[in-house]
């Protein structure tokens, strides 16, 4: 675990049961929520020890392992942390959290990550929020029922 960092949360409400939600977290979602021009090399799922593989363009490869995962009634979660992640991000970890709220679920997306350099953390957050901000309608459109 590093001690500083950027944080960057984003939360998404759709139209279906946390079960169906938690159950979608699987290799074709990810494939959806892929920018253009980034491959996905391996999906092992969303569960401790799983590991996901992708290679983006220009960037190039990024991978991450699953830490931890857990679930309460209302709740599912997984946390996934780089193991091997592209120029110039140095640490990374993003909890993916979802809750039940009525009929709908709430995906909450919550990215820490770290260049290494406080100033260089700053610069290199709009692209990173700009990188993640479609999931917002992403998950929307995915998750209709």
């Amino acid at each position: 675990m590093f001690s500083y960092g950027m944080n960057i949360t984003l939360k998404s409400k759709v139209e279906n049961s946390l079960e169906n939600v938690h159950n979608g977290f699987d290799g074709e979602l990810f494939k959806y929520l892929l920018p253009p021009g980034a491959k996905l090399i391996a999906f092992g799922g969303s569960t401790k020890g799983d590991i996901v593989h992708l290679n983006l363009p220009i960037a190039g490869e990024w991978i991450s392992e699953i830490t931890e995962h857990g679930e309460t009634e209302n709740t599912r979660y997984f946390i996934d942390e780089g193991i091997k992640l592209p120029f110039p991000l140095k640490t990374w970890k993003h909890k993916h959290l979802l809750h039940r709220e009525g009929n709908t679920t709430v995906i909450e997306d919550n990215m820490t990550f770290s260049i290494g350099n406080f100033i260089m953390d700053c610069l290199f957050y709009p692209v990173l929020l700009l990188s993640f901000l479609p999931r917002v309608w992403q998950y929307k459109s995915y998750f209709k029922q």
